[in-house]
Parts: structure tokens; sequence; C-alpha cells
């Protein structure tokens, strides 16, 4: 069975934001949807986080994708680095993701190492990443760095801050059918 993880954000939970529209939209296209509660949410840490991945995900296999937002899509690209040499995945989609700590402290325990651009992008063929015009938190050229590191294909949303809501005080994006579509295109 075709099975998707979604990694929340800094202070997410699995119901927040657009989450529960992707999963109820996976699901009756018969994919299977996990958006786990990861740990100590508020202080996110590497090492937690990443743990609570590998064990929702079990083993990964081509019918495994993942989608992060924010903070969980550097979680994503952590755990694509420490997958075995012969595992791969079917695809990816990060939703305001990023490659560097963008100055908040909370964050830097996720990038201690430098990222294996090489290592993540040989675990998938499939990579978008979804980028806000007026992301407070997530400048543009985030995106582009993404999309030159790991070839992915790059959708560039007008006005929609930070795919967030009232965590991030701004207002509930409660849709995101990009990434239904993206998911669907894989």
């Amino acid at each position: 069975m075709k099975k998707v993880i979604i990694v929340h954000c800094w202070s997410g939970y699995p119901k927040y934001c657009w989450y529960p529209y992707v999963k109820k939209e996976l699901e009756k296209r018969g994919f299977k949807v996990l958006v786990p509660a990861m740990p100590n949410t508020d202080e996110p840490n590497l090492i937690k986080w990443l743990t609570k991945l590998k064990e929702v995900i079990g083993i990964a296999n081509k019918d495994t994708y993942l989608i992060g937002h924010s903070v969980g899509c550097i979680t994503i690209m952590r755990y694509l680095e420490s997958m075995p040499e012969n595992q791969k995945i079917k695809g990816v989609i990060f939703v305001a993701g990023f490659t560097d700590d963008l100055g908040f402290n909370e964050l830097s325990n996720f990038f201690e190492t430098p990222i294996n651009f090489e290592k993540i992008k040989s675990k998938t063929e499939n990579f978008v990443d979804i980028i806000s015009d007026d992301d407070p938190y997530v400048p543009l050229n985030r995106g582009n760095i993404i999309k030159e590191k790991l070839g992915a294909k790059l959708i560039v949303k007008h006005n929609a801050k930070h795919f967030s809501g009232p965590i991030d005080d701004e207002d509930s994006c409660t849709e995101l059918p990009d990434v239904v579509d993206a998911i669907m295109k894989f």
C-alpha cells in the first residue's frame, strides 16, 4: 500500500493547518496517511524527531512518500541521509523548506553537520518544493537552493505566508491542493 507521512512544523500537531485536508484527500485516493505528533514540538530536536520519524516509517520503499512542513523538511532531509544505501522512496514534498537554521538558535541542532545533498538526492528522483513569495520565516531564495541542490520542482505560491496558521500569527492555511496534486503526479 502506498504510504504518506507528513512531518509537521515547529509547534505543529497532526490536526494543524492543511494536514487534515491533505490526509483526507490522499486517503480518498487509496493512500495510507500518517501525521505523527513529533516529540517536544515547541523545542524541536533532530535526534528526537529523527527517531520518531524512523519509528513511524519502518522500512521505507518505493511506496513511501514524505511530506514536510518547515522544520519537518530538514527532518526529512536528515532521514534520507540516514537511509541504507539500498533503500529508495517514491517522492518528497517540502512545504516552506529550508537548508539552514535561518537564524533561529532553536533549530541549530538540525544543522550541526553539513547536509549531504548527493546522498539525499540518491534516495528518490521526485522532489517538489512549495514556497511562498511572502513567507516571513523562509525567504524565497531557500526554494532556489532546494531546486538547485536536489533538482526539485519549485512551486511558488503568492501571498501564502508560511502555509501555517495561528502558531505563526497568520490566517490558517487549511487547504493545500498543490501537495495532493504533486503526490498524484509522482
